[in-house]
């Protein structure tokens, strides 16, 4: 079945907050104290998901991806996966974590039937990282990123969010990981949500000077034509390397009429676009018991409602949730 939104683009990707808590409290994410954390009553009962995903895949929904704040915080996550690995359509269940806790649970999620994982890590440099995450230790994420190659959890992506202030001087370091590794390092412009609107204007760093560094330090580019995942991010490879760099760039070159995603939020909510507030509440549709054909219609209501391209020229962006709160 093909699930198409009023702009003709192809929807068949459903990401999933399954939580707004965070062991970390990462520069461009969140504040210092953190985000005042809704109750357990606010937040989606595993089951509730697990309706809302089979009712997706009735319409043509067929990756899943779940998200946090971060993931593997909340309890019982290895059997939320295994629920969803047994929902039939979905062909591709994955997960973006922090990697701070992701050698506990690597082995685990991927017998659970979890497929791949996208790891953040914003710096090779452990005092740059723990001020970026504000106290994480780059440790843990090298261990969880190398427990997760070790599980199968791949193709692995590494994330790294650009900040200039604080690693725009260390994208070369972490382009080189794609020279032993077969990973998949993408650099993502930072984004104005709330809690670093303030900063954007200081921080942001387009994708285009980050190529142009990495091009200049270690020699040319070739363009990649196809990574698995079918994401926003643009391939290309240096000279003999393993893995692969990418750019996602929603600031810069904006890729909304590529776009073929939809979003829950942790507290019941369907976002049709990360970069606006716009939100379909169906925690009380889904409190109620309803049936898989209303879910489905709450689902279509949120697909049209798809704006055709972010605002962010316009209105520097959404004010009423920060990422952690939306799930990126």
């Amino acid at each position: 079945m093909s699930l198409a939104d009023r702009h003709g683009r192809q929807i068949d990707y459903l990401r999933i907050s399954v939580t707004d808590r965070c062991n970390l409290r990462c520069y461009y994410c969140m504040p210092p104290q953190g985000v005042p954390p809704r109750t357990h009553g606010d937040i989606l009962r595993y089951e509730e998901i697990v309706r809302v995903v089979r009712a997706a895949a009735g319409l043509g929904i067929r990756k899943i991806r779940l998200t946090g704040g971060e993931p593997l915080v909340r309890s019982g996550i290895l059997e939320l996966v295994r629920m969803l690995a047994r929902v039939p359509g979905i062909r591709d269940l994955s997960m973006t974590t922090n990697g701070s806790l992701l050698s506990r649970f690597a082995a685990d999620l991927a017998r659970a039937g979890l497929m791949r994982i996208n790891v953040s890590l914003d710096s090779l440099d452990e005092e740059a990282y723990a001020r970026i995450t504000r106290g994480g230790r780059l440790s843990d994420a090298l261990e969880g990123i190398e427990s997760a190659q070790e599980a199968g959890l791949t193709p692995l992506k590494i994330n790294t969010v650009v900040l200039r202030t604080l690693n725009h001087d260390q994208v070369c370091d972490l382009a080189l990981l794609t020279l032993e590794h077969d990973w998949h390092v993408r650099f993502i412009e930072v984004m104005p949500l709330r809690w670093n609107v303030q900063h954007f204007d200081a921080d942001h760093v387009s994708n285009e000077d980050v190529r142009a560094e990495i091009v200049r330090r270690l020699g040319p580019l070739a363009a990649v034509e196809s990574v698995p995942g079918n994401g926003p991010a643009r391939y290309y490879g240096l000279p003999g390397a393993l893995g692969t760099i990418g750019f996602i760039s929603p600031f810069s070159e904006h890729f909304c009429e590529r776009c073929n995603r939809l979003r829950l939020t942790a507290d019941g909510r369907l976002r049709p676009c990360l970069l606006s507030d716009e939100e379909i509440d169906i925690k009380p549709v889904l409190r109620k018991g309803a049936e898989t054909a209303e879910i489905q219609e709450w689902l279509m209501k949120a697909i049209m409602a798809k704006p055709a391209g972010h605002q962010l020229s316009a209105n520097i962006g959404p004010h009423r949730r920060g990422m952690s709160e939306i799930g990126g």
